[in-house]
C-alpha cells in the first residue's frame, strides 16, 4: 500500500516537470518571458500504523501556570488592566447598633465626588503632574453610591460574586464601614462568612477578584481598646484581612485603600472619627479617580514587590575608570594632546566629548552655554539599558538620564507602624515622610558596601548630558508618589501614616547636588550625605538642614582597601574636606557617619578616628554597622556576614572612642542609641542643655531662618529634648510603634513557676 502510493506520487511529479519544460519551449519561441521554475518537493506519505501493534495511550498531562499570574506586562496580574468602556458603581456596606455608623455611611455617600479643590497632594515650589490629576477628563461614569445594611442583605449576593450590571458593564467598588464592640456585634456571622467563603473547596480562592477594588474603615473607642493593645478596629483590620484574600490574595489585592480608623472616644476629639473618615474619602476619590482613567490600580495589586526588592544579579555594567576617565586636574593635558579635529588618510575625524566638571567656575559657565545638553553627550543611565535594569531591579525609580529615587525598608516599615529608622530616634524625622533620592547616580567611589551593589556609573568626572534641576525635582517626586501608592495593597500598612507619606517633609541626598532651593521651596528638609572626595564643592556649599561626611576608615590604607576611591589624591582630598568641615562647624549641623566593617576599619582604629574627630570637630558622631548587601560585587571585595558586626561589638567601640574623645577634653557623650539599626550617636556638649540632649530639630524654626536671609547656625534651630526611649541605655525603639520580631528571634515569655502538687 505505501509503496503504491509513493510510486504514483513520482508519477505525479514526472508529468509536472515535463509540462513546465513545454510550455517553457512554447513562450520562448513565441517571445514571451520564461516562466520561473517552481520549487518540487516530495511530500513523505505517512504510513499507515499497524493494527497488530498497539498504541500506548499516556495520561493527558495539562501544563500551564496558576490562574491569576502574568509574568510579563509589568508584573501586573492578568485581570489587573480593564479596557473599554464601563460605568463605576460604589456600594457602601456598614454595621451598627446604635444607628452612628448608618448616618456615616448615609454622610459619605453624599460628600463621595461632592467637594471641589481637594487633593492628597500638597502644593511645592514646583507643581508636578499629580497636582494636575483632579482635571483630568474621565470618560468614564461614576454612579450614584449604594448604602446596604450588612444585616439586611443576602451576604452570597454581594460577597461570592458581585451583583450583575443589568446589562451594562460596572464595575463595583465596595466601601464597608464597620464599628468594634466589646460584646458580640453582627460583624461576627459577616466575618464568618468571608472566613468560610475563603477556605470552602467548592468557591473560587479569590471570587471578588473582578471587584474595580475594595476599602474598609473602622471605629472604635480608644478608651476601651487603646492602639498599642493591637484590638482597636481589630473587626475592621479582620475584614480588610479577608476581604484582601478573597479579592486576589498572593496573586494582587483589590485594595484600594488601607483600612481607616477612627476614634470616637470624645477624649480625642468631639469631631476625630468624622475627620478621620472625611481624610479616608479623599484619598479613595484619588484612588477611584486614578482607576477610572487608567483602568487600573496603580502597582498596588503587585503589592509583595513593594515589601522586598527583587533578586540581584552579579551580570552588570562594569565601568572601568581607566578607559575614558580623566581627572579634572589633567584636562589641560588631555585638551592639548587631543586636537579638535584629527586627520587620518585624508579623512576629518571629529574628537569624543571632554569630561567637564560642572561644578566648577568654569564648567558652570560650559553649563549656561548648552554643553551639558550637546547632542554628543551621552545619557549616563539610558532606557532599556544593562544599568538601567539593574537599578530598576533594585527598587530604583529611574528619573531623566543621571537621577533616580526609592523607598527604603523603614518608609514602609514606619506606613505599617512597625518602627522609623534612627533618623526619627537622633533628629525627630519620620520615615514615611522621608524621600530618598539621589540626582546623581554615578559616584567617584567603589565602596565595598555600596547599597547600589556596583551596578552605577562611576567616575571622577561629569562625560555625559545634564538634565534641569527642575524636571529632576519633578521627577523624583512623582516617583516617590507611585512607590508610596505601591504599598496601598500590603496588609497592616495604617490609613493615617499612608495619607501622611504624600506631604513629603525630609528628603535624603546622596552626593553634592544643585538643586536644594527647590527642596528648601517646599518646605523639605535636606540631609545632604558626601564622600568626603569634592572639597571646592563642599566649600561653596549653602545651607543644608544636616550635612553628612562619610568617614569609612581612619587611615589612607583602610580608606583605600574599604571606599576604592577613583581620585589618585582621595587622601588629600578627605584631609582637605574635614578641614572644610572645621570651618563650617559653626554655620551648619555637621555629621561624621562612621560604618564600622569588622576585619576593614574596627580593630586598632579608635585612636585613628579619634584624630578625624578632633581635626573636623563635627556636631555630631553617627556609628553604624554595616548592612551586608549580599552581592557579588562585596564578594570580591572580600566582604561577607562575617564582617557585620554585632550590636555589642558596635557598643564596645562607641564607647572606646568616646572614652578616648573624653581624654582629649573635646567635650562630646553618648546622646542616642536605635538598637534596631545597629546604630549609636555621639554629640557634642554643644546639644547638652540643662543636663538633657537635644539632638532633635526644629524644622519650622530652620525654614524661618533660611528664608530671613540672616546667617545662622546649628544652635539657632535645636529641638525639643531627645526622647527619653531614645536615650542611651534604652534601645530606641519608639514604643508607639509595635517590634515585629522574626521567628525565635523574640524576646521569650516568662513562665510562673509553681510549687507544691497542683
Amino acid at each position: 500500500m505505501a509503496e503504491s502510493q509513493t510510486h504514483t506520487a513520482r508519477e505525479f511529479l514526472v508529468l509536472k516537470l515535463r509540462s513546465y519544460v513545454r510550455n517553457s519551449e512554447q513562450r520562448e519561441s513565441k517571445g514571451l518571458t520564461p516562466l520561473k521554475p517552481t520549487t518540487w518537493f516530495e511530500v513523505p506519505v505517512k504510513a499507515e500504523s499497524d493494527p497488530a501493534v498497539k498504541r500506548h495511550h499516556a495520561p493527558r498531562r495539562v501544563v500551564g501556570k496558576k490562574d491569576g499570574f502574568k509574568p510579563k506586562n509589568g508584573g501586573k496580574v492578568a485581570s489587573e488592566v480593564e479596557e473599554g468602556e464601563f460605568d463605576i458603581q460604589t456600594l457602601i456596606f456598614y454595621s451598627t447598633l446604635t444607628g452612628s455608623t448608618q448616618r456615616c455611611a448615609e454622610a459619605l455617600r453624599t460628600r463621595l465626588f461632592s467637594v471641589k479643590g481637594e487633593s492628597i497632594y500638597p502644593t511645592l515650589s514646583i507643581p508636578t503632574p499629580s497636582n494636575s490629576l483632579g482635571s483630568v477628563p474621565i470618560r468614564r461614569s461614576f454612579l450614584p453610591p449604594t448604602v446596604y445594611n450588612l444585616e439586611e442583605v443576602e451576604l452570597d449576593d454581594f460577597f461570592i460574586t458581585p451583583p450583575g450590571g443589568n446589562g451594562k458593564r460596572v464595575k463595583y467598588v465596595y466601601l464597608l464601614l464597620l464599628p468594634t464592640y466589646e460584646t458580640d456585634s453582627p460583624i461576627r456571622p459577616f466575618l464568618e462568612h468571608l472566613r468560610e467563603t475563603h477556605h470552602d473547596f467548592r468557591i473560587d480562592t479569590a471570587p471578588l477578584r473582578s471587584l474595580a477594588g475594595f476599602s474598609v474603615f473602622g471605629f472604635g473607642d480608644s478608651s476601651e481598646w487603646p492602639a498599642e493593645e493591637g484590638k482597636f478596629c481589630k473587626d475592621a483590620v479582620e475584614v480588610d484581612k479577608w476581604m484582601g484574600k478573597l479579592t486576589g490574595g498572593k496573586g494582587g489585592t483589590r485594595r484600594m485603600f488601607p483600612v481607616g480608623m477612627g476614634d470616637v472616644n470624645p477624649a480625642a476629639g468631639l469631631d476625630s472619627a468624622e475627620e478621620s473618615l472625611d481624610e479616608w474619602r479623599v484619598h479613595l476619590e484619588d484612588a477611584m479617580r486614578e482607576y477610572a482613567v487608567t483602568g487600573t490600580l496603580g502597582d498596588s495589586a503587585d503589592w509583595r514587590t513593594a515589601i522586598e526588592s527583587g533578586d540581584e544579579d552579579s551580570d552588570f555594567e562594569i565601568v572601568d575608570p581607566a578607559d575614558d576617565m580623566v581627572d579634572v586636574e589633567d584636562l589641560g593635558n588631555v585638551i592639548r594632546k587631543s586636537p579638535a579635529i584629527t586627520k587620518n588618510d585624508g579623512a576629518t575625524k571629529k574628537r569624543a566629548v571632554l569630561p567637564v566638571d560642572f561644578t566648577t567656575p568654569a564648567g558652570r559657565k560650559a553649563l549656561e552655554a548648552g554643553e551639558g545638553q550637546s547632542a554628543d553627550r551621552k545619557e549616563m543611565v539610558p532606557k532599556g539599558g544593562v544599568t538601567y535594569e539593574a537599578l530598576t531591579k533594585q527598587g530604583y525609580t529611574i528619573v531623566g538620564s543621571h537621577s533616580g529615587v526609592k523607598i527604603c525598608r523603614w518608609t514602609k516599615s514606619a506606613l505599617r507602624g512597625r518602627g522609623s529608622c534612627y533618623k526619627f530616634s537622633f533628629y525627630g524625622i519620620k520615615s514615611h515622610l522621608c524621600m530618598e533620592t539621589t540626582p546623581s547616580l554615578s559616584c567617584s567611589n567603589k565602596c565595598v558596601f555600596c547599597w547600589r551593589h556596583g551596578t552605577n556609573p562611576v567616575g571622577t568626572t561629569w562625560r555625559w548630558k545634564v538634565d534641569p534641576p527642575e524636571e529632576i525635582f519633578k521627577g523624583v517626586v512623582e516617583g516617590h508618589y507611585r512607590k508610596i501608592k505601591m504599598m496601598k495593597g500590603v496588609p497592616g500598612v495604617r490609613a493615617d501614616r499612608f495619607s501622611e507619606a504624600f506631604k513629603i517633609r525630609h528628603c535624603a541626598l546622596s552626593l553634592i547636588n544643585e538643586f536644594l532651593h527647590l527642596l528648601h521651596s517646599s518646605k523639605i528638609s535636606s540631609f545632604l550625605v558626601c564622600n568626603a572626595q569634592h572639597p571646592a564643592q563642599l566649600a561653596a556649599l549653602g545651607h543644608v538642614t544636616q550635612l553628612y561626611v562619610s568617614i569609612d576608615a581612619s587611615n589612607k590604607d583602610s580608606l583605600k582597601k574599604i571606599d576604592r576611591p577613583l581620585h589618585r589624591d582621595f587622601w588629600e582630598r578627605f584631609q582637605q574636606c574635614l578641614d572644610i568641615l572645621r570651618e563650617k562647624r559653626n554655620q551648619h549641623r555637621t555629621v561624621f557617619r562612621l560604618t564600622l566593617v569588622k576585619g576593614f576599619n574596627i580593630e586598632d582604629e579608635v585612636q585613628g578616628y579619634a584624630d578625624l574627630v578632633e581635626k573636623g570637630l563635627p556636631c555630631f558622631v553617627e556609628v553604624k554597622g554595616v548592612t551586608y548587601c549580599g552581592t557579588s560585587t562585596a564578594g570580591e571585595a572580600g566582604l561577607t556576614m562575617k564582617n557585620v558586626p554585632f550590636y555589642e561589638e558596635v557598643v564596645s567601640f562607641v564607647e572606646a572612642l568616646n572614652a578616648e574623645l573624653g581624654k582629649r577634653g573635646l567635650g562630646y557623650g553618648i546622646a542616642a542609641e536605635h538598637a534596631h539599626s545597629c546604630c549609636a550617636l555621639i554629640a557634642s556638649n554643644r546639644f547638652l542643655v540643662n543636663g538633657k540632649w537635644h539632638t532633635l530639630i526644629d524644622y519650622a524654626k530652620f525654614f524661618e531662618l533660611l528664608e530671613s536671609g540672616k546667617e545662622f547656625g546649628p544652635e539657632d534651630y535645636i529641638g525639643e529634648a531627645t526622647p527619653e526611649w531614645a536615650n542611651w541605655g534604652n534601645g530606641g525603639f519608639d514604643p508607639a510603634d509595635q517590634r515585629v520580631y522574626r521567628k525565635g528571634k523574640g524576646p521569650k515569655e516568662e513562665v510562673e513557676e509553681s510549687g507544691g502538687c497542683g
